[in-house]
């Protein structure tokens, strides 16, 4: 054979490079009815490949110093001969041909920078290193430079230019790193997603990984901490060809998007469109870009490497897939109706990038070693098989709504801020308005005020010129007034002489049955002496007499008792009567309303003092143990006037330990299991709710069963007042912080939490209340260690509440809500089912616009020390 002989023609190739320049300049394409198509016109390019040489290495220099290299490369020529023996070689020609003395640069320059540049105007672009392990794959596409700066590699190069062509206020660039290993796809950037699937859309073919990570790069610092992180992640071993041999496809997707300046005029222009919304409001177009990096894997010889065990494994896989990957180039470059890219993920993964919209370049890597001419000869094969792939690109565009949607909010934050002046000031002229009503109405009530006393005064005399003519009426008359005046009298007389003679009557009466009684009891005592004559008859009889003497006795004090009220009474009408007499007789009374209103208020007020005194000092004159006897009566209005003694009793501190220790609390307990009456629960749930405010209380509520019976009747109740009173009761024992287990056990907070149903507002209060004391205690407790895991509150759904209730009109419900959420987000372990919960935003809202100072505080401290709310913020670009 001819040692001068092209394997792919000279003139074949040189029309492949003519063909490869593919950069389009055509204008975006509008259909007929106006509205923007996604794509540009199609533009041909075939993917271009690079051959690169790796200098001998030290083994090389060693093992093969007597023989020359299998590879002669012509650069200027762009040409590579592969040796097949001293006197016979093959020719190949290439898009490139880097020496083993080409610089990073130049190698970034010619291979991946036109795609780059196409990526910034909005096509998608690949650029990949295909070749034996060793090679120097991963030097030339993922090196770092550390050490070095010249030895950055193309993806540290690519996101440099990329950064320095964008604008980061209007653009934006976007990074997920991944890894083939074991055709299983693995996030490099979070290890635990480890089994990502491939996602097509049915429509245009693209693919798609939408369990990925993706990263927002705004500077190359950022960008090469990620790359740090992936190549940490990335599995590499080491076998006889490479120290560090890569055992994955590691593949680099970046994502750009792009504003594009002026074509905002242009589309208005092309689809004349004259109305005020589009002139105003038309939406900026955005070109979208994907550059795919892809380090191969090296294909490796298994008698070569040396791989066993998993490592085996590790290369089959390896092979496999790149195997898939030749076919698919294969059945591409000889125009095949079939082209295998389900047999492989990897395959599936770079279909866009050979005979897709992708602008491709290819870097074959070889090595000098005619140890290894046969791996050489198949990497060089595979070139001239991808130079013949042609793709088909095409630019994507689209409306930038997102764009449009932030002006749009900036317009309607303005248009908001005019409606709240306009507010203020028509609440101001409102305001102005009613002060003014306010005066005429003072002014009005003024004037009807004096209006009103002149009237009176009118009044007043005239009363006076009638009083005047009575007095000379009754001069005149004097005799018939006297008599009629004694006639009174005597009346009044004569009825309390006959109060008197039946008092008295009634008093010896009593004075008998006394005596009687004392004779019956003697009686009784001489009966029930030894030896004594009277039978067992006898002396029930005389029992039955003396209890019939008992009863009567009982009978004649209470009507004594009412004749002397009676008396009192009588007695007081008439000194009333006389007393008027008097005065009208010396003519110095004006009998009027005037002048009995005072005693009747003092009348109201002494009744009043009289009553409260009586409560307050009943259990002194009665008796606690009586009062609470009558707890049992069986008359209902005996029940409710008692236990609201009890219950009055209970609220103040100084008689609760009585009513305990007399065992009020168990028959208030009981009234409340037991009665069916609305009234007698509600009031024994009010007396429980005070006695529970003592913290020694607490546990003997515990302890007697009263959580589980306020349980059951915050379940039965629905009477508002009986809610608030049973949640009040509740409330107070969630702030021990001994009880929190025993009362989430017992139903104690899932009773709280139902009571929420009755929506009214001191029900809701006293529910808030019970919450807040819970998360403090809870808060408490995690501080100091002894409770672990999350709140108990989230875990029975009460979060949902909290943050539907955190911004309630009403200020009691909206203060303990508010404290509740503060206390729940001091514990790290609640903060993600927070974040999923909304309640970041009501913290961030307390921490701003809370009206009280400390909670505020609290809210901003709190945000401010955990960790997960202050990522969450970040990610959010949320600033305190």
């Amino acid at each position: 054979m001819a040692s001068g002989g092209y394997r792919n023609g000279t003139q074949k190739a040189q029309a492949l490079r003519t063909s490869s320049s593919f950069k389009s300049k055509l204008p975006p394409s509008v259909s007929s009815n106006g509205r923007r198509s996604s794509t540009i016109d199609a533009v041909y390019g075939r993917v271009r490949v690079a051959v690169r040489l790796r200098p001998r290495n030290a083994e090389e220099l060693a093992a093969d110093a007597d023989f020359a290299d299998c590879v002669e490369l012509q650069p200027e020529l762009k040409r590579l001969k592969l040796r097949k023996n001293n006197w016979d070689s093959d020719t190949y020609e290439f898009d490139e041909v880097f020496t083993e003395f080409a610089s990073q640069k130049r190698v970034y320059e010619v291979v991946a920078k036109p795609v780059v540049e196409s990526v910034l105007d909005g096509y998608n672009g690949t650029v990949m290193a295909y070749g034996q392990t060793g090679t120097g794959k991963t030097y030339t596409l993922g090196r770092l430079g550390d050490e070095d700066v010249s030895a950055r590699g193309i993806m540290v190069r690519s996101m440099e230019d990329i950064l320095a062509n964008i604008c980061l206020e209007t653009d934006s660039v976007s990074v997920s790193y991944l890894q083939l290993y074991m055709e299983t796809i693995q996030d490099l950037l979070n290890p635990a997603n480890d089994n990502i699937p491939i996602v097509e859309d049915q429509k245009t073919g693209d693919v798609s990984l939408p369990g990925a990570t993706v990263v927002e790069v705004r500077d190359q610092q950022s960008f090469l901490e990620l790359l740090r992180v992936g190549e940490a992640h990335r599995y590499a071993a080491n076998t006889k060809l490479n120290t560090e041999s890569s055992r994955s496809h590691a593949i680099l997707l970046v994502q750009i998007k792009r504003s594009v300046p002026g074509r905002e005029a242009d589309f208005s222009a092309e689809t004349d469109h004259s109305s005020h919304l589009t002139t105003n409001y038309k939406p900026p177009m955005l070109r979208k870009g994907k550059l795919v990096l892809v380090d191969l894997a090296g294909s490796e010889r298994v008698n070569k490497s040396g791989s066993e065990g998993h490592m085996l494994e590790e290369a089959k896989s390896i092979n496999l897939s790149l195997s898939a990957l030749g076919k698919c180039i294969n059945a591409l470059a000889e125009n095949s109706a079939h082209v295998p890219v389900r047999d492989s993920k990897l395959t599936r993964l770079l279909k866009d990038s050979f005979g897709g919209t992708s602008r491709t370049s290819l870097v074959i890597t070889v090595g000098p070693s005619p140890r290894h001419r046969a791996e050489t000869a198949s990497t060089i094969l595979f070139g001239q098989r991808a130079m013949k792939v042609e793709n088909m690109l095409k630019i994507k565009e689209e409306f930038d709504y997102k764009s449009l949607s932030k002006r749009l909010e900036v317009q309607v934050d303005k248009l908001i801020a005019e409606n709240e002046r306009q507010q203020k000031a028509f609440e101001t002229e409102v305001e102005r308005i009613r002060l003014e009503a306010q005066n005429h109405v003072i002014e009005a009530e003024r004037n009807y005020a004096e209006a009103l006393k002149e009237e009176k005064m009118k009044c007043q005399m005239e009363y006076m010129d009638s009083i005047k003519k009575l007095e000379e009426k009754w001069s005149l008359n004097q005799q018939k007034p006297t008599n009629n005046a004694r006639t009174d009298g005597t009346s009044i007389t004569e009825e309390v002489s006959e109060l008197k003679m039946l008092l008295q009557n009634e008093m010896q009466t009593r004075k008998a049955a006394e005596e009687e009684i004392y004779k019956l009891k003697d009686q009784l005592h001489m009966l029930t002496k030894p030896g004594s004559a009277g039978g067992n008859s006898e002396i029930l009889n005389l029992q039955s007499m003396l209890e019939e003497e008992i009863r009567q006795k009982k009978r004649l004090e209470e009507e004594v008792i009412v004749l002397r009220s009676q008396f009192s009474q009588l007695t007081m009408e008439a000194g009333q009567r006389t007393s008027y007499l008097d005065r009208s007789r010396n003519g110095t009374g004006l009998p009027g309303l005037d002048s009995l209103s005072p005693l009747r208020n003092l009348h109201c007020k002494d009744a009043t003092n009289g009553e409260r005194s009586s409560i307050t000092n009943l259990h002194e004159q009665v008796g606690l143990h009586k009062i609470l006897s009558l707890l049992e009566s069986e008359d209902a209005t005996v029940r409710i006037h008692a236990v609201k003694v009890v219950a009055n009793l209970a609220a103040e501190e100084a008689n609760q330990e009585k009513i305990v220790e007399a065992g009020g609390l168990n028959s208030l307990l009981m009234l409340l299991s037991n009665s069916v009456d609305e009234t007698i629960r509600r009031i024994a749930a009010g007396a429980i709710a005070n006695l529970a405010m003592s913290e020694a209380n607490q546990e003997l509520i515990m302890t007697q069963g009263g959580i589980a019976l306020l349980a059951v009747t915050a379940a039965d109740a629905e009477d508002p007042q009986t809610l608030r009173m049973v949640a009040g009761a509740i409330a107070n024992l969630c702030g021990n912080d001994k009880l929190q287990t025993r009362l989430r056990s017992e139903g104690g907070i899932k009773a709280l939490l139902g009571m929420v149903r009755c929506r009214h507002p001191d029900v809701l209060s006293q529910v808030a209340r019970g919450i807040a004391n819970f998360a403090k205690c809870e808060s408490r407790a995690s501080a100091q260690g002894q409770k672990a895991g999350r709140s108990s509150l989230i875990e029975d759904g009460a979060l949902t509440w909290i943050v539907q209730n955190s911004n309630n009109e009403a200020s009691m419900i909206r203060r303990h809500v508010e404290l509740a959420l503060c206390h729940l987000a001091q514990h790290e372990v609640n903060a993600k089912d927070m974040i999923s919960g909304g309640a970041l935003w009501e913290l961030i809202r307390i921490s701003r616009d809370c009206s009280r100072d400390d909670i505020r505080s609290l809210a901003r401290r709190t945000l401010t020390s955990s960790l997960t709310f202050q990522a969450e913020m970040r990610r959010l670009r949320i600033e305190l």
